[in-house]
Order: structure tokens, then sequence, then C-alpha cells
């Protein structure tokens, strides 16, 4: 492709008209459903099955333990290079490891709704083997999305993905709660289940992306997978400026992912119903969460980052604070309001927040793989303290709980403190 046509490609997407002509394409409708069955199984086997636990009678500790389960989504991009490396011989190189990846997100889901919670080992095996197909199936969409489109009309796709991930989150997060509390848990699953029909019949009717790639011979080749993204990193930044780096974007929304495994019991432990859980913290929250991200990323167009970062950091810390209020008033409807409210928008703007400051620490040979890890490495902490969040509870309350939580933003403050006048010289060098 020459410059003029490189250029003209590029002008295509441009304005209202190439808006709609990449919202219009086949992929971006493609990508809807491929984004819904990604969002179905994350909470099914997060905060949605902390519910059901809870219901059940499951211990807290247990259930902290049993959210370590969710590791699949964190270290995703271990195995990642395996995907990309053997292709399965039926249906193309990512519609083959679609398929398989979905089918098996629906086997788990609907194994789950056969099992007793409190009783079955085999539970668990069917919790991890849903997480695993669910994480395999978002390592090919991910993969898919970048190779079916041109890099114009990404926008486009991404977007679409969104709303359909988003669309997932509603009905694993809130209309299965409403069946539960109809039909029972059981009943709610095997709904879930027979949804993920919609990805699957999107994967088989769309088509495979062109072998541009698939001709380059591809090896599996650990150095340059894994070795070399670290080393380029550590040799940019400098060890100390790099450990530094890591550990604050480790930290970055540790006091809010203390509490999500939590988040379901705390709401049965206070008194509402599964009904209210779905309508305040799984409908109107998403819509908090997508206004939230909304607004962080107009601020990121227009203020200093390291600015944002203080304020993302505070707020998601002193939103902790706010569930104070469904612990004072439990069963109260405006304090679980206004608890969601505050929670959602802030985790919404730090996520947007996040997303901007990690994006610019990514060497752009190096983007996939370094993003990659630095989305495990913001998740991996709280994921772990997490885990041993029911222990903390049972120890002494919630509401110290929730104070810990907010107060343990304070190693991010000082560790940005000490970033500050380093991360602008940085952005200079750069």
């Amino acid at each position: 492709m020459n410059a003029t046509t490189e250029a003209g490609a590029k002008n295509s997407y441009r304005g209202w008209a190439g808006i709609r002509r990449a919202f219009g394409t086949p992929s971006a409708l493609t990508m809807l459903f491929l984004g819904f069955g990604c969002g179905l199984p994350f909470l099914l086997v997060g905060g949605t099955l902390s519910t059901w636990l809870r219901d059940t009678g499951v211990e807290l500790s247990v259930i902290g333990l049993v959210s370590f389960i969710g590791f699949f989504y964190v270290l995703k991009f271990a195995w990642a290079p395996l995907v990309d490396r053997y292709p399965l011989p039926f249906l193309g190189r990512r519609r083959g490891w679609l398929v398989v990846s979905q089918l098996l997100v629906a086997v788990g889901l609907a194994g789950l709704a056969t099992h007793d919670p409190s009783t079955s080992a085999t539970f668990l095996w069917l919790i991890a083997l849903s997480a695993f197909a669910g994480a395999t199936q978002d390592i090919v969409v991910d993969a898919y999305r970048i190779e079916i489109a041109p890099q114009e009309s990404q926008g486009a796709l991404a977007a679409t993905y969104t709303l359909g991930y988003r669309l997932a989150l509603i009905m694993s997060g809130a209309i299965v709660l409403y069946i539960a509390d109809l039909s029972g848990w059981r009943t709610a699953y095997l709904c879930m289940a027979a949804l993920m029909a919609l990805p699957i019949l999107a994967t088989l009717i769309c088509r495979e992306p062109e072998a541009n790639r698939a001709a380059e011979p591809r090896r599996l080749d650990l150095v340059e997978a894994f070795a070399k993204p670290f080393v380029e990193f550590f040799s940019r930044n400098g060890w100390v400026l790099a450990v530094v780096l890591l550990a604050f974007v480790g930290l970055f929304k540790f006091p809010d992912q203390m509490i999500g495994v939590l988040a379901g019991p705390f709401y049965l432990d206070s008194g509402y119903t599964k009904s209210d859980i779905a309508t305040v913290s799984k409908l109107y929250g998403v819509w908090i969460g997508i206004a939230g991200a909304f607004l962080g990323g107009v601020c990121v167009t227009t203020f200093d980052i390291r600015k944002l970062l203080v304020v993302a950091a505070i707020a998601v810390a002193v939103s902790n604070l706010a569930f104070l209020l469904m612990a004072m008033f439990p069963s109260q409807q405006w304090a679980f309001f206004a608890a969601i409210t505050a929670d959602n928008l802030s985790q919404g703007f730090a996520g947007t927040v996040l997303v901007a400051f990690m994006s610019g620490l990514t060497n752009r040979h190096f983007t996939a793989t370094q993003y990659a890890l630095l989305v495990s490495l913001a998740n991996l902490p709280g994921k772990f303290v997490g885990g041993l969040s029911g222990y903390i509870v049972e120890a002494s309350s919630y509401q110290a709980f929730f104070m810990i939580s907010s107060f343990s933003v304070i190693p991010t403050l000082l560790l940005l403190a000490w970033l500050w006048p380093r991360i602008a010289a940085h952005a200079d060098e750069t």
C-alpha cells in the first residue's frame, strides 16, 4: 500500500461518515456477540458465585479461598503463546480455539448448576474449568479483534466489544439474581449456560481473519515472548524506577479489590434480597460505572495524569467508607444506592485513569506483552488479599474491614509522591 492509498484508507474512517462505516461493518456486530461471550462467565465464577455460596451457608473464609480459582483471569498471559502457536485442526486458527473455549464455558456453567456447592468437590473443578475456558476465550477474542480489521476501525470494534461485555455483566450480575430469587440457583446457571449459544453461533458464522500472519513461521520462543519485554522495560526505566512503577500499578486499585470478593455476601448479611442486589448493584451500578469511565476519559484528555492518579486513588479508598452506611443502616435502600454510587463512580473513573497511565508505560514494540503483564500485576495483589478477606471479617467486623481497606491507599500515595517528579521527567524524555 503506497502513501496515498494508506492515507485514503485512514481518512475513510474519519468524521461521522467514517464512524458510521466502522460501526456498520459485520466485524463490529461480531465483536458485540464475542464481547458478550467474554463477559458472561466473569461474574459467574466471581462475584455472583460468591453470592450463591453465601446464600447456601458457606463460610466467608471458604468463599475467599474459592475466589483464588479466578486467578486464571489474572494469569492468562502465561498460556497465551500456546494458544497462538498451536492452531486446532478445524475452523481456522482463531475460530477453532474460540468454539472450543466457548463450549467449555457452557459445559462448566451447566455443570455448576447440577452440583451442590456446599458438598461437592467436583463443584470446585467445574469453577476452574469455567474460569480457565473464559480466560482462554479472552485471549483468542483479543487476537481476533486485532487481526480481523484494519487499525482505523479498531475503535469501533473495541466499542461494540465493550457494549457486549457490559450487557453480559448485566445478565450474569443482575438477571441471574432475579432468576435465582424466583426459581433457584440451578435454573439461573442453566439459563446462563444456554446464553453461551449466542457467541458460539456468532463464531460459527463469522469469518476467519486473513492468513497474512499465519503464513509466517511461528514458534514458541520464550525469550522473545516473556524475557525480552521485561528486559526492555527495566533497561528503559532503570531498575529502581521500574520496580516502583510496578509496585504502584499493583497497589493502585488495592482498596477496591480487597472488598470485591465479599461484596455479595456483605449485601446479603446486611439484609438485602437477591433482587435488591440485582437492581442496585448489578443494574444501576453498571451504568454508574460507565458514567465514571466516561468522566475519566474526558479528564485524561484535559488534566495532568499525575493529578488524576491522586484523585482516583483517593476516590477509590474513600468510596469504601460509603459501605459503612450499609453496615450502620442495614436494609435501607438509600444507603445501598449511596454506597454503590460512590463505589462504581470511583471504580469507573480510576479504571480509565489507570489504563491511560499503563498505556504510557509500554514500549510500542512490546505493547501487547507489557500491557498484559501490567494488567495482571494491577489485579494480582488485590486478588490475593481478597481471597483472605473472609478471615479478616470473621476476626473483626465488616466495619473494621472497610476501614482497613480505605487506609490501605497510604502506600500507594507514598509511592506516587516519590514518582511525581520522575513521571514528569520520564514523559519529557520519551
